[in-house]
């Protein structure tokens, strides 16, 4: 479980951000709080904040992150340095400063493993800037330990600590370790054990982005394992629709070959509906369904995914097309034991204020960004928020109410477009 993501100088947010999901000691809602190895952690983070105030680059950032380490055993130069073996994924920093342009980002994740793997709390991130990586870092402590952490690498520059690897792997690591390149990522590659956890970590995590046309992702999203052939998987999609569209009953899949040597193929998917008059039924092309059903549809494979493996789901917009009882089904599927069972985390965005006076969410899942006119974004949560008395936000206030008003800030500057009036 992710219990903290901390990242630095990049897009909106020049300085030091962190997004906590370890429990704070509030009484509220404590069968939220998860128990693993020595943490107490939150399956839930939603973000709230004003258009263009920075909750889509906190996603950004993971997402950043999350691709690099996953990709980037193959950033670098050939033997001559010359020639790139894969293109360089450069980060996009703080821009509107001339000392973070040329500064190097960061990205630090703390999070603990499942109990089959020990219950062991890990340390891992990386610097990096326009010409590759400049500090990679990975630390350890076992379910037992009330310490600090230990070290099993470190790397600054070309300086390489690598003692909590071993020897064997140490020497291959060494010899293909190009500047672009993480140790991690690398070290997976090379069937290291230690590091090939942290970068499956990685690998469980998800996103999705809703402030694009639901089309495009309804058209490029991978379908639910199993999908095309298997009609118990079929099922188990449409009894996960049942909870907001009843009318489809089933799904008729066709794969359609193309090009000559038939390896090319497209998947047509209609949904099959219940005429309201007799027994038959409609059948209606799938793309054709409302932008809701076709968004439900496109989320459904990484729910299926993050459930089955207890990773992390990210979702900008989760309000974006859905009805807020929606919305609020599909935070609860979250802090439900009996269908998470693997202790996935969703953290999302949205502008659907509702949420917050739902009676659903901790102070500590409460998230706000908010731009300075500097251009500069911040991130707190309500649970650290203070207000102008210098006392703390109380458990039976109206978060929605207040929100609105302004008292927690992270809302637009509210402005008449003055421009459209006459002469």
């Amino acid at each position: 479980m992710l219990l903290q993501f901390n990242f630095k100088n990049f897009k909106s947010f020049r300085d030091a951000t962190t997004l906590d999901l370890t429990a704070t000691r509030i009484t509220e809602y404590n069968n939220h709080v998860i128990s693993v190895g020595n943490e107490k952690v939150l399956p839930i983070a939603a973000i709230f904040g004003a258009n263009a105030s920075g909750k889509s680059n906190v996603q950004e950032a993971l997402r950043y992150m999350t691709t690099y380490v996953v990709s980037s055993f193959g950033y670098g130069g050939d033997e001559s340095g010359k020639k790139s073996k894969s293109e360089f994924l450069k980060p996009t920093p703080f821009l509107l400063n001339h000392d973070s342009k040329n500064a190097e980002s960061s990205f630090e994740v703390y999070f603990i493993s499942s109990e089959e793997n020990g219950a062991k709390s890990y340390n891992y991130g990386f610097t990096v800037g326009q010409n590759g990586i400049n500090e990679e870092w990975l630390n350890y402590k076992s379910k037992s330990s009330r310490g600090d952490y230990k070290r099993i690498f470190y790397r600054n520059g070309k300086s390489l600590d690598l003692s909590g690897i071993a020897p064997k792997s140490q020497e291959n690591i060494k010899i293909a370790l190009e500047k672009e390149a993480l140790i991690v990522s690398l070290g997976a590659k090379l069937k290291v054990s230690k590091l090939k956890l942290i970068r499956d970590w990685f690998l469980d995590n998800e996103f999705a982005d809703f402030g694009h046309p639901i089309e495009n992702y309804f058209l490029c999203e991978q379908l639910p394992d199993d999908f095309v052939d298997s009609k118990e998987v079929q099922q188990k999609v449409v009894d996960y629709f049942s909870a907001f569209d009843p009318s489809i009953i089933g799904f008729e899949v066709e794969t359609i070959e193309s090009g000559d040597d038939k390896k090319s193929s497209k998947v047509r998917i209609d949904a099959v509906h219940k005429m309201i008059d007799s027994d038959e039924t409609a059948i209606i092309p799938l793309k054709s369904e409302s932008a809701g059903t076709l968004k439900m549809f496109a989320l459904y494979p990484l729910l299926q995914e993050v459930l089955e493996t207890g990773g992390v789901l990210f979702i900008d917009e989760l309000n974006a097309r859905l009805h807020p009882l929606l919305v609020r089904s599909f935070v609860i599927t979250f802090l439900n034991p009996e269908t998470n069972k693997k202790h996935a985390q969703l953290i999302f965005t949205s502008h659907d204020s509702w949420q917050l006076n739902s009676n659903i969410l901790r102070r500590d899942e409460v998230w706000f960004t908010e731009k300075a006119d500097n251009g500069i974004s911040t991130l707190y949560s309500l649970a650290d928020f203070i207000d102008e008395d210098g006392v703390k936000i109380r458990k039976d206030e109206n978060y929605e109410k207040n929100y609105l008003l302004g008292k927690y800030g992270a809302i637009p500057t509210m402005k008449h477009f003055d421009m459209f009036k006459g002469e």
